[in-house]
C-alpha cells in the first residue's frame, strides 16, 4: 500500500496539468455549442446546357467558369438587391462549387435560419443564371436551373460532440506544453550552469618523458676498502690472475 500511494502521488505531481487541462477544455467546447448561433445551409443547382449537340466538353468547362464567377460583384449585385442585403454579406454567405465532369454549378448558401440559407441560395442561382444567359449566344451555351434550395432540416454548425472533442484535444496540448515548461524537482532554480566536479589529486603525476631520480648509493661500512671489480679474465679463472707474479719471482 505505501508504495502505491506513492506511486500515486508521483503520477498525480507529474501529469496534474494535463488532468486539469482536459476536462476544462472539453467544458469549453460544450459551452461554446450551447452559446454560439446556430447557421444553416442549403443548396441550390444550376446546370449548363450546350446549344449545339455535342459539346459536352464545353458545357463542363463553362460550368467550371461560371462557379468561380458565382461569388464576384457581377453576380452578386442583383442577389444583394433581391434579399437586401450587401455585397460583401452576400460573398461571405454564398458558395459555388462545380464537378470535374458534370456540367452542374452547386450553390451553396448559409444563414441563421432555414429560410435565410434558402433564399440566399436561389437568389445567387438566379442572378447567376440571368448574367451567364446575356452572352449565350457567343459562348454556345445556356444556363437553366436544375433544382432549387430546399429548407434544411438541422444546422450545419455549431456540434456539441465536434466543439467538445476539439476542446478536449486542446486541453491535451495546453496541459503537455505546461508539463513541458514546468521546473523538474531538484533542478536549480537559477544562477549560471554548475561546473562538473573534478576528483581530488592524490599525488603529483609524474610527467612521462621525465628521467627518474637517481637512487643513492649505500654507505659501506668503516674499516674495509672498497674492492674494485676483477676484469673479465679475472672474473672467468681466479687462479690465473696470480701466475705472471709467481713466473717473474722464479725468474
Amino acid at each position: 500500500m505505501p508504495e502505491l500511494r506513492r506511486s500515486a502521488r508521483a503520477l498525480t505531481r507529474l501529469w496534474w496539468p494535463v488532468a486539469l487541462a482536459v476536462p476544462l477544455g472539453a467544458v469549453a467546447g460544450a459551452g461554446y455549442a450551447v452559446v454560439s448561433h446556430p447557421s444553416y445551409a442549403a443548396n441550390s443547382y444550376v446546370v449548363v446546357v450546350p446549344q449545339n449537340p455535342g459539346e459536352g466538353s464545353t458545357a463542363v468547362n463553362f460550368a467550371q467558369a461560371y462557379g468561380r464567377l458565382a461569388g464576384q460583384p457581377q453576380v452578386l449585385t442583383a442577389a444583394a438587391a433581391e434579399t437586401g442585403r450587401s455585397v460583401a454579406a452576400m460573398a461571405g454567405l454564398v458558395s459555388g462549387t462545380t464537378s470535374p465532369d458534370a456540367p452542374v454549378i452547386d450553390l451553396t448558401g448559409t444563414g441563421r435560419t432555414p429560410e435565410s440559407a434558402v433564399q440566399a441560395a436561389d437568389a445567387v442561382a438566379k442572378s447567376l443564371i440571368a448574367f451567364a444567359n446575356t452572352s449565350s449566344k457567343e459562348t454556345g451555351v445556356k444556363l437553366v436551373p436544375l433544382a432549387a434550395a430546399a429548407e434544411p432540416d438541422a444546422p450545419t454548425s455549431p456540434s456539441a460532440k465536434l466543439d467538445t472533442a476539439v476542446g478536449g484535444a486542446a486541453g491535451v496540448l495546453i496541459g503537455a506544453l505546461v508539463m513541458m515548461t514546468r521546473r523538474r524537482p531538484g533542478a536549480p532554480a537559477s544562477g549560471p550552469a554548475s561546473e562538473p566536479a573534478v576528483a581530488p589529486e592524490t599525488g603529483p603525476a609524474a610527467e612521462p618523458d621525465a628521467p627518474a631520480p637517481p637512487r643513492p648509493r649505500a654507505e659501506e661500512p668503516a674499516g674495509e676498502p672498497v674492492k674494485e671489480p676483477a676484469g673479465p679474465a679475472a672474473a672467468k679463472d681466479p687462479a690465473a690472475a696470480g701466475q705472471p707474479q709467481e713466473a717473474g719471482k722464479r725468474r
